[in-house]
């Protein structure tokens, strides 16, 4: 496991050597500039921006200087808030991104797997089409839909819940649960087809013959198998519920790395672009790579080679 370990943390460098590459040119291709949008700089002082910043090199030159800052985890000072390191902002928009993503997925997965095996236990009965129906409608929902209307029912008509912020518990439910349901309708079908699976197998069969009864039969030894296909999607999921709550962030007013990266891109922020982007990139790699353990751990019969 050691050597499959480090070849994979290896692999992180090309791959995020590509997505640097990558990002950089598209950000610089895209029209306007970090300055254009400032009407009162005068021309000399605009230039002088330019140079301050490095914007006034050849591109293959700017190219090999972010290259080599990067390298370092120096992503420079912010354009638009020139008091502030790019990393200092990337953590403190991460820290709210996380808790949000946090618990709407810790909801998620809490919600998801229990209606996801009842679905399963239930096949073709009330309580499966009901579960499955939920999670049509779940999935079908789209983020900047159901952001609005909970706001519009439960803070506006209803007053039981602050509309906006990110201020203390209270102003955590709204975006939690907006953020979440997707995910929860995502983790009930996929828990769903798991068990079924499982439920079918001979190993199964056999400890219902010896007698046991249904609860143990699917706690102890149908439900660590069933969720595999869970535990698979966990990974991905935990970087987009933290990156994919742009939606969430911009409609709650949070501050997080979703609305930062939103802002940034707007005001041609390219260093605070990049240094999002490169965050967001190293995140999903290291995610994925838990979840490749997880999974070798829960189920004997995968190889890490």
């Amino acid at each position: 496991m050691t050597t499959y370990v480090l070849r994979r943390i290896l692999l992180f460098v090309p791959t995020l050597w590509v997505i640097a590459t990558l990002s950089f040119f598209i950000v610089r291709l895209a029209p306007g500039g970090p300055f254009q949008s400032e009407k009162e700089i005068p021309a000399a002082a605009r230039a002088q921006l330019m140079r301050t910043y490095g914007l006034d090199r050849p591109l293959p030159e700017q190219y090999v200087r972010f290259l080599a800052n990067a390298a370092r985890g120096d992503f420079g000072v912010s354009y638009r808030y020139p008091q502030r390191q790019v990393r200092e902002i990337v953590s403190a928009g991460f820290r709210v991104s996380a808790e949000l993503g946090g618990w709407a997925l810790l909801l998620a997965v809490l919600a998801g797997v229990p209606l996801g095996v009842l679905a399963a236990v239930k096949r073709n009965r009330l309580a499966d089409h009901a579960v499955m129906g939920l999670a049509l409608a779940g999935v079908s929902v789209p983020n900047f839909v159901l952001a609005p209307l909970l706001v519009l029912i439960f803070a506006l008509t209803l007053y039981w819940l602050p509309p906006a912020l990110w201020n203390g518990p209270a102003s955590r439910v709204l975006p939690v649960i907006a953020l979440s349901l997707m995910y929860v309708a995502f983790i009930a079908r996929l828990a769903r087809a798991g068990m079924l699976e499982v439920l079918g197998q001979d190993f199964v069969r056999t400890a219902r013959a010896k007698g046991l009864a249904e609860p143990a039969v699917i706690a102890r030894h149908a439900l660590p198998l069933g969720v595999l296909p869970v535990v698979s999607f966990l990974g991905p999921a935990a970087a987009r519920v933290v990156m994919g709550s742009i939606v969430i962030e911009q409609v709650f007013a949070i501050p997080g790395l979703g609305r930062q990266l939103v802002g940034a891109a707007f005001n041609r922020d390219y260093t605070l672009v990049l240094g999002i982007v490169l965050f967001y990139a190293a995140l999903l790699l290291v995610l994925n790579l838990l979840v490749d353990l997880a999974y070798a751990k829960l189920d004997p019969r995968v190889e890490l080679s």
